[in-house]
């Protein structure tokens, strides 16, 4: 029951073919299309989608939605139509970005520019998010890699890519570097009001705590939109040297169809491995940590590269547990498997949670003691254990029997399913969604196949 409800529900639920080629895909309960949660949110199809054509289209059509959405503005995380009724929310917070207008000291165009405001019509929501302009980049390159679609992809698909590495260069830079240009920081973001939004809503100054140059590349926000802490979020940075490996792979096989190369094709390539390389080193030197008490190397979840450090995981991915999932590492990695010990287990993740409903990784935006089906998703995802997989089936299966609807929710709480954020989560649906389809292949034993 639970498959068969949490399955289809993004396409039954949150699908607006709106244009002929151009597919909006809302995140469920709240009616605004996220790049992230849109991508994750039909991930699972694409395997459907080489044998039928309404579903590739419709899947082109996202990828387009989000190539526009990219070029309207790369800082921004979520978006809504114009023409749907909904207006701007938190039109007065201070989210202001670079005009193109602005003239470096060289008489140049800098891409860091003169401020203007951010919140404009079908801006829902203007958190610079790493891993949202890495998961526009991933369903382009996965698109193709199911059904050999080159329909998405063209100048304006090019275009947002470079948008998408404009912003990556320029996050690359240490907060004195990124202070100090001829017009000031790239990003910038501080609530007006904080009030029932929590003091992981806004940026220390509108622009965060220090970091200095890594190779890495900041985020603003982590992928729960919650505030980082410290500017490198190693689970997203490790999102990004495999994205932005497998899109230059993907430039350079587009560009051998006829009369799709260009100038600047190699280019984007080249930059996208280049930024690959360096934050693969950065993460190598600055994105682990080493503790006795863990057993020896393991990857922090975030680092500001002058030696502080979080150890801790949040639920939502890009996350260290999915760090196999996200391609990044074997599961057998052996600083991945101390990473994953010590972030299922409350001893040493703060946000880990265990009680008489359940147990598993949490995170800050909804608070303690509340489980994310998510992450418990992501630990079957990742597990290559039949027990921890099967414990975990068994875990969500009760959780979805609450409301009786038979769909994830955000979280529940760990001492009762019955308490829960969110009646539905599209996201968290498709997830597991792709978990019953890799089980039913792998371990179909687990999932009642024979």
């Amino acid at each position: 029951m639970p498959f068969s409800n949490c399955f289809p529900n993004t396409l039954d639920t949150t699908v607006n073919r709106k244009a002929p080629n151009a597919t909006f895909v809302i995140t469920g309960d709240i009616t605004a299309m996220w790049l992230r949660d849109s991508t994750n949110q039909v991930l699972p199809y694409l395997s459907y989608a080489a044998s039928d054509a309404v579903l590739r289209q419709m899947l082109e059509g996202v990828v387009r939605m989000q190539t526009q959405q990219v070029v309207a503005d790369p800082f921004a995380n979520a978006h809504y139509l114009i023409d749907s009724g909904m207006t701007t929310p938190n039109g007065n917070d201070d989210t202001s970005s670079p005009s193109p207008l602005c003239q470096a000291s060289n008489g140049s165009l800098a891409y860091m520019g003169s401020r203007r405001k951010g919140m404009v019509p079908g801006i829902y929501e203007r958190k610079y998010e790493l891993d949202s302009l890495l998961a526009f980049l991933k369903l382009g390159r996965m698109l193709h890699e199911a059904t050999g679609s080159t329909a998405p992809f063209d100048d304006r698909w090019l275009t947002a890519v470079g948008s998408v590495l404009d912003v990556l260069e320029a996050e690359q830079m240490s907060s004195a570097e990124d202070a100090s240009g001829p017009c000031g920081p790239a990003y910038s973001f501080t609530r007006s009001d904080i009030s029932g939004q929590g003091p992981l809503d806004t940026l220390l100054h509108g622009v965060g705590t220090p970091v200095r140059r890594t190779g890495m590349i900041r985020s603003a926000f982590r992928p729960s939109d919650d505030a980082c802490t410290f500017g490198f979020l190693v689970p997203a940075n490790a999102m990004a040297v495999v994205e932005l490996r497998r899109t230059a792979k993907l430039i350079f096989t587009l560009g051998q169809a006829p009369g799709w190369r260009g100038e600047n094709e190699d280019k984007l390539a080249q930059r996208c491995n280049a930024l690959a390389d360096a934050i693969d080193e950065g993460i190598t030197k600055f994105g682990t940590v080493t503790r006795a008490e863990l057993g020896g190397a393991v990857y922090a979840y975030e680092v500001d590269g002058f030696g502080n450090a979080i150890l801790m995981d949040d639920a939502n991915v890009p996350s260290l547990l999915s760090l196999p999932w996200l391609g990044y590492v074997e599961a057998s990695d052996p600083i991945y498997q101390r990473t994953r010990a010590y972030v299922l287990s409350n001893a040493s993740n703060p946000w880990y949670f265990a009680g008489s409903a359940g147990e598993g990784i949490g995170g800050p935006h909804v608070g303690t003691n509340a489980v994310w089906p998510m992450a418990i998703i992501m630990r079957a995802l990742t597990s290559t254990s039949d027990a921890e997989i099967a414990a975990a089936l068994a875990t969500l299966k009760r959780s979805a029997i609450q409301p009786g609807s038979w769909l994830m929710h955000e979280s529940f709480s760990k001492d009762d399913f019955a308490t829960f954020t969110r009646p539905w989560f599209a996201w968290s649906n498709s997830l597991f969604g792709e978990l019953v389809l890799k089980l039913s292949r792998e371990r179909p034993h687990l999932v009642g196949i024979s």
